[in-house]
């Protein structure tokens, strides 16, 4: 392992970890134990195993960096007798580590071994470091095949800080480290992505192998699908930044009232959101989906982004969908379709024709329980032969200020 400066020869104090004990490292992180823990099982063992072998570790750390649109990586810290920390590090937190160690060797790819009063590269202040007194840390990058680099941290408060024979070692279990490592950091990207992008509903679908053309489940859910008024008017008034800024602040506050109460968006339609309650008790799922439009609209009633406001309109309905695989060839989405779902566009569009907030059908109204609904009256809707009688709910008025 290259040092990034001169140092003075250490003197061997403690005796070479055999070659039996580092295999025994090398052959746990390789085998079955380690492959069924969380990273949390995987940093508390191998911190132990250190120990074991005679290496003075008194803070090993993990750095592993992740593909999501709101998580940089997670941290995870371990120390003997200490519970193990877990530190999950937003985007912003990229530059408070801009100037670290950490952060030379994940952009370098080349490992660095720096001492507590090292001044060009310091790292005390660092939480999972602070007040430990570590005299050295070594840090080594985990560089995976393709993505981000993670690192490993390893500190010592033995003076004088590693020898020479157990960074030795060290390095010898890096390869095996890397490679656990590397599969835990794929296996939590692959499961955030999938969250972010297709929900989790969807992702254990995806993740259970039924992935084909044409395989559809029909169940029966409440179906929320909530559009923001004057979407065009905005766009064609506002710069474009000012536009997208606009409708992620919407979709920041429809989207958490929409999980928030057990509901999974199945797709964003320009500002429009589309969502389904499932679930075995038709009344707890309709009850779910109006909680979370009075909330949606509750609190877009007291939005303001620098003098601009927004309204929704929310279409409410239950009823049995088919959700699964629709597409062509190797390009599939997860949709649900069926005539309740189309009965639910055509409310939504009645929402803007009758200037409402909230229109549900019948079968929604029925479910949901709500009091204060009333009714909007029979409408024809398009592609419904039959006039279908559409209720509709008080919304909150806006706070002047």
């Amino acid at each position: 392992m290259q040092r990034p400066m001169s140092r003075r020869q250490r003197t061997e104090r403690n005796r070479n970890a055999d070659t039996g004990s580092i295999l025994s490292v090398l052959e746990w992180l390789s085998g079955d134990e380690c492959h069924a823990i969380d990273e949390a099982g995987l940093i508390a063992g191998l911190g132990r195993r250190l120990r074991q072998i005679g290496l003075p570790v008194d803070r090993l750390t993990l750095h592993l960096m992740t593909l999501h649109p709101e998580i940089l990586g997670r941290t995870l810290a371990w120390a003997p007798a200490e519970p193990i920390e877990i530190h999950d590090r937003e985007h912003g937190m990229k530059l408070a580590f801009a100037t670290s160690p950490l952060r030379k060797v994940m952009d370098s790819r080349e490992p660095m071994i720096v001492d507590a009063n090292d001044e060009k590269w310091p790292w005390k202040h660092i939480d999972v470091f602070r007040d430990r007194g570590l005299v050295q840390l070594v840090i080594a990058p985990l560089c995976n095949a393709d993505g981000p680099v993670s690192a490993a941290g390893f500190g010592t408060r033995r003076p004088g800080g590693f020898t020479a024979s157990e960074i030795r070692v060290l390095e010898r279990i890096l390869p095996a480290l890397r490679n656990t490592c590397e599969l835990r950091v794929m296996r939590q990207a692959e499961l955030s992505l999938l969250d972010v992008y297709i929900g989790p509903m969807t992702t254990q679908r995806i993740l259970a192998g039924r992935i084909r053309q044409g395989e559809i489940e029909t169940m029966e859910a409440a179906l929320l699908l909530c559009d923001l008024r004057g979407f065009t008017e905005l766009s064609n008034r506002l710069p474009e930044e000012k536009v997208l800024e606009l409708l992620n602040a919407y979709f920041d506050i429809v989207v958490p009232a929409i999980t928030g109460q057990g509901g999974e968006v199945l797709k964003f339609m320009g500002d429009a959101v589309l969502a389904f309650f499932p679930s075995s008790d038709a009344e707890m799922a309709s009850e779910q989906a109006l909680a979370a439009t009075d909330t949606i609209l509750d609190t877009l009633s007291r939005f303001e982004l620098e003098g601009v406001r927004v309204e929704a309109a929310v279409a409410l309905h239950y009823g049995r969908v088919s959700y699964g695989n629709v597409g062509s060839g190797s390009r599939l989405d997860f949709t649900v379709i069926g005539s309740d779902v189309n009965l639910l566009s055509r409310i939504q569009t009645a929402c803007g024709t009758l200037g409402k907030s909230v229109l549900m059908s019948d079968a929604f109204r029925r479910r949901a329980g709500a009091e204060n609904v009333v009714s909007a009256k029979f409408h024809h809707l398009k592609g419904f032969e039959d006039a279908i009688e559409l209720f509709t709910v008080p919304t909150p008025q806006r706070q002047a200020g």
